[in-house]
């Protein structure tokens, strides 16, 4: 069976990913990351999703990206802003190339475990203007991760970065879930940690609009 490593957040895009890669056919191996972020229900969903799933192999990275903060995740110095839909700039809850780290490790990880395929969920199209979520970065590092392994430069096995929902809306990423069978119920995109979801920061904003226009009830509950 082929491989794939999928980086598994625990939110709404990474846990549609996993469910389209094992879609695919793929045997599944999750790779999440506790990264100093400002709290763990994300983490503890990604748990959830990945057991439920049943992945071959579910595996959190410790890697402490609050020792520097920088970003509203990860440093609790920043108030996580209010969102706002019309907002231009790059906002606070960007973690400083977060995305280009994690996929370093999931190169790694794919490269020990033989697979060939890493599976992302970012998007261009409902974003928060994050710079690792657009198709150019994406191909930018697949092809250094390809010129930086074994796998790739020497053996003729290069690593491919799928970004399915690069192109789509979240609505139309919950639709495809929801064919897929995606429990969403068991996941968090709320950046705020607290017992329920906001509904108020930018990803609760996003990912209600999301669930409106998909025509479904977002099964999580709300502040």
């Amino acid at each position: 069976m082929k491989k794939a490593v999928v980086l598994l957040s625990g939110g709404l895009d990474s846990t549609t990913a996993l469910y389209l890669a094992k879609s695919k056919g793929y045997e599944v191996y999750a790779i999440s990351f506790n990264y100093g972020q400002r709290h763990d229900k994300e983490l503890e969903s990604a748990k959830k999703v990945a057991e439920v799933a049943g992945v071959k192999e579910h595996i959190i990275v410790e890697t402490n990206m609050s020792a520097w903060g920088g970003s509203a995740l990860t440093d609790q110095r920043i108030d996580v802003p209010e969102g706002d839909e019309k907002r231009k700039e790059i906002p606070v809850t960007y973690v400083p190339a977060r995305n280009m780290i994690f996929l370093s490790y999931a190169a790694s990880y794919a490269e020990v475990v033989g697979a060939q395929d890493v599976f992302i969920g970012v998007s261009e199209v409902d974003y928060s203007g994050y710079v690792d979520c657009r198709q150019e970065f994406i191909d930018a590092m697949e092809e250094a991760i390809n010129k930086g392994t074994v796998c790739g430069a020497e053996e003729g096995k290069p690593i491919k970065i799928h970004a399915p929902f690069i192109n789509m809306t979240k609505a139309e990423e919950i639709k495809l879930g929801m064919k897929l069978g995606v429990d969403y119920s068991q996941t968090w995109s709320c950046y705020r940690g607290e017992e329920q979801a906001c509904g108020s920061c930018d990803s609760c904003v996003l990912r209600l609009k999301a669930f409106k226009e998909a025509g479904y009830d977002d099964p999580v509950i709300y502040k």
